[in-house]
């Protein structure tokens, strides 16, 4: 691919994984499956949360919106990084580019207050289970679900707009596998220094003070969990904590690595390496965490799978 040395770029080569070589048909086989699964695995969280009356708790209900929030993500990263991985290369338009970094920010920022809305719920449920009917009604679990996607996709447009208005005269080629923020700053010749103060800025209200809110809760959760006589009663309700604490650590433990960490401490593999964590493995590995550690998903899936087998 040559370069560009122009005032405007139309157009972006993402490089993926660079030449996969003979292995490009194995990793297009692998990723089409992590992507199936993943589509299937989170369409099935949220037909289960709609369908089956068991599931109708606001546990359940800010569940189905993690899930649609991974599908969002998935299926605006996976699709174009598949046919980077088979054609060892991907092009973009300049707008699908800038459509694609507008989702992906809008979809991290809303999984990043809506874990902690989460995390909440599990609060009220453990530590004022008398008062948590009454607290956690239908108006509260709109109001509570519908914020964090108004929150995320308001938020980033501050630092997505910026970066639309960059002047790109350089290179057109994107060495990733995705039209993510440093990329594309180090491509672009204006003065990027406003949009990097501006990131680290932003991550701090974004990604550390929900997460400082989410181990807040649970210092008050696990402090009553300790106050439980027996100790299956302690079990059973840290059981329902576990899954929502899996999930925590692995999206705000990439973001972290990813965002709050200078990007001159990132070599260009660890870079796609923790992107590909964030982007492709944490959708995929959510579902199957709620649905391996969550007895009531268990027998809903089981209901289902009788169900389809008796017609």
């Amino acid at each position: 691919m040559s370069t560009y040395n122009q005032t405007i770029v139309t157009e972006f080569f993402l490089l993926g994984f660079g030449n996969l070589h003979s292995f490009n048909i194995v990793f297009f086989i692998l990723f089409l499956i992590i992507l199936l699964v993943t589509v299937m695995g989170n369409l099935l969280i949220i037909v289960l949360v709609s369908t089956n009356v068991h599931l109708q708790s606001p546990m359940y209900y800010f569940l189905c919106h993690l899930s649609f929030s991974d599908l969002v993500l998935a299926t605006n990263i996976l699709p174009n990084m598949l046919g980077a991985v088979l054609y060892g290369g991907k092009k973009m338009t300049y707008l699908d580019c800038i459509a694609q970094l507008y989702f992906f920010c809008g979809t991290t920022v809303t999984e990043c207050f809506l874990l902690p809305v989460m995390s909440y719920d599990r609060y009220l449920a453990i530590c004022y289970p008398l008062q948590y009917s009454s607290i956690m009604n239908l108006k509260c679990r709109i109001y509570l679900s519908l914020c964090p996607w108004l929150l995320g996709y308001t938020l980033n447009s501050s630092v997505v707009l910026p970066i639309s208005s960059f002047d790109f005269c350089h290179d057109n080629i994107i060495d990733h596998f995705y039209c993510d923020l440093f990329p594309l700053q180090k491509l672009s010749c204006s003065d990027t220094s406003f949009v990097e103060l501006e990131v680290f800025l932003f991550s701090l209200p974004m990604f550390v003070g929900p997460f400082g809110f989410i181990v807040a809760t649970y210092v008050y959760i696990f402090l009553t969990i300790f106050r439980i006589p027996t100790s299956t009663g302690k079990q059973k309700t840290f059981s329902t904590c576990s899954s929502h604490l899996i999930v925590v650590g692995t999206f705000y433990g990439t973001l972290i690595a990813k965002y709050m960490i200078p990007s001159k401490g990132h070599t260009l593999l660890i870079s796609k390496i923790v992107s590909l964590l964030h982007t492709v493995f944490t959708p995929l590995f959510n579902p199957i965490i709620y649905s391996l550690r969550n007895q009531d998903i268990k027998m809903a899936i089981k209901k289902l799978v009788h169900r389809c087998h008796s017609k």
